[in-house]
């Protein structure tokens, strides 16, 4: 499904969505004569995320949509007028022209999991053009990779058997940041949202209970009004009869009443909040209240939210009390479920699992969609090549040194996991299967031989050239299974624990080029 354009705000989907030093830059590389010169760009992080040892690459629906409609609008034209008094005519009668149709894109594919240095993507063309639209590609795929990477995180850590759904929009950085935060924790394995416009235009499940507001809005009997009938019962009158039969007369009152409301309009998606007053000793109890009366007339309530307190304590609490009254009632109470919101992050869960908690599943909101943890990733944009010269950018931190040349990205397998990548120069052959290899550390003298590969993946792709995308639509749901098959797919000491580390390796040729041009540009 191709992204929508109110997904992201239409003001970003335009040329002047980048900062003016990439201008300044196009007027000098214009004014030179060299704006014409073919030039090779890469994306890429050094550093995983969350100090882990694995990202999920994200984002790529906006670049390609971004490419495809970047033109300059006469009205943006005579604000740069405004804005560069200085620069020539000619040079906005360039800029009205330009567009991405001279533009090449290739990388990897999003939902792949991806790791430091590999170029995620290669952009070549003008080098002026390519130079322009570095802002924008970047901040298109930064937060997108950060988030997703996030979400999956906490898809790992909360286990198979948890479900996790994101909660996030009223805290997220502004609405394109709800919405990218949104769209991305599904692909990164969470089952839904609360964001509804993010459901209706990704196709993502939307959830969602009741607020604390709703059950202190109500304060006496007269507040339910007429909704108390289900079915042709009275609701209260049969409430009132089962909590006399279990002497749970001192529930909070008004808490019931409001659970009695919301569960006649939600006869079979009754999930209440239950921590208003007492978690247990009333909200608990007043929701298997409603429950019984819901089951007894044909009807599935769904659970219970805890959003304060000792959450795996409470969640132990609340399965005994499930099961108590479902077997006195004769109702198989086994499926219904224990919510648990309230700050979660991956330390959160990390001790939840060690107290062996019984909750069935997480709300995750402000740490999830603000990337709490680490709220930026740090993307580059790197110039690798110009007129076909390979290009290296010096540091005195050893691993902040550019490796370059436009690169392919491949994943070798020796058995059943990827047992690391190696990047190769675009005009190498590509690996095969079933072949010897020697890899060579990018930054020491380390060297990794296999005497025969069982698989060599090639994950870089053409991806958009003459004004258009080249890669089949993908819709989000299937994106999510990828990131779900792949995480699968790796050991479980990488993307689990952190505890590998999962090396990038060079092809000889691309290690030859690296270390003539450390030593031929070197300056003691």
């Amino acid at each position: 499904m191709e992204t929508s354009p109110s997904q992201i705000h239409e003001h970003f989907m335009n040329p002047l969505f980048t900062d003016f030093y990439q201008i300044t830059m196009t007027y000098a590389y214009w004014k030179a004569k060299r704006h014409e010169e073919h030039a090779v760009f890469e994306a890429f992080f050094r550093k995983c995320p969350f100090k882990g040892k694995f990202a999920v690459f994200a984002g790529l629906d906006e670049v390609l949509q971004f490419c495809k409609e970047f033109k300059f609008t006469p009205e943006q034209i005579a604000y740069l007028k405004g804005q560069m008094s200085h620069a020539e005519d000619e040079f906005f009668h360039w800029l009205e022209n330009l567009d991405c149709s001279q533009l090449e894109v290739s990388g990897i594919p999003d939902g792949t999991i991806v790791f430091g240095k590999q170029p995620l993507l290669s952009l070549s063309g003008p080098v002026a053009l390519v130079q322009l639209i570095e802002t924008p590609i970047l901040n298109l795929i930064n937060f997108s990779t950060l988030l997703c990477t996030n979400a999956a995180r906490m898809k790992i850590r909360s286990g198979p058997k948890v479900k996790c759904i994101e909660f996030g929009l009223r805290r997220a950085q502004g609405p394109n940041g709800g919405m990218t935060a949104s769209k991305y924790s599904y692909m990164g394995g969470f089952v839904g949202t609360s964001n509804v416009y993010a459901g209706m235009l990704n196709n993502i499940p939307i959830s969602g209970t009741i607020a604390h507001s709703f059950i202190m809005s109500f304060d006496s009997e007269d507040d339910i009004k007429e909704q108390h009938y289900l079915d042709g019962t009275d609701i209260y009158a049969r409430v009132k009869e089962l909590r006399e039969e279990l002497g749970w007369q001192d529930t909070n009152d008004s808490e019931l009443y409001a659970f009695i409301s919301f569960a006649t309009s939600y006869p079979d998606r009754f999930l209440a909040l239950i921590d208003t007053y007492n978690t247990i000793n009333s909200g608990c109890k007043n929701f298997l209240l409603c429950a019984v009366v819901l089951s007894e007339l044909g009807h599935n309530p769904v659970g219970v939210r805890l959003d304060s307190g000792d959450l795996s304590q409470l969640s132990k609490d609340c399965k005994k009390l499930f099961k108590e009254i479902g077997d006195k009632y004769g109702h198989d109470y086994s499926d219904l479920v224990v919510v648990a919101s309230n700050d979660i992050n991956e330390k959160t869960i990390r001790q939840l699992n060690e107290d062996n908690h019984e909750i069935d599943i997480f709300g995750i909101g402000t740490n999830l969609v603000t990337c709490q943890a680490q709220p930026a990733l740090g993307m580059v944009y790197k110039l690798v090549e110009i007129e076909g010269k390979p290009r290296i950018k010096f540091s005195e931190e050893k691993e902040k040194v550019l490796i370059p040349g436009r690169k392919k990205v491949f994943r070798i397998f020796e058995g059943e996991h990827p047992s690391f990548d190696i990047l190769t120069l675009e005009g190498e052959d590509d690996l095969q299967d079933g072949v010897s290899l020697t890899a060579y550390h990018p930054f020491n003298d380390d060297t990794k031989e296999i005497g025969s590969v069982t698989k060599a993946q090639k994950l870089t792709e053409s991806l958009f050239k003459d004004g258009e995308s080249l890669i089949k639509q993908v819709d989000l749901k299937e994106k999510r299974e990828i990131v779900l098959q792949q995480i699968k797919s790796f050991d479980p000491a990488v993307v689990n624990t952190d505890e590998k580390e999962y090396t990038v390796y060079l092809s000889k040729k691309c290690k030859e080029t690296f270390d003539s041009l450390l030593n031929s540009q070197s300056v003691e």
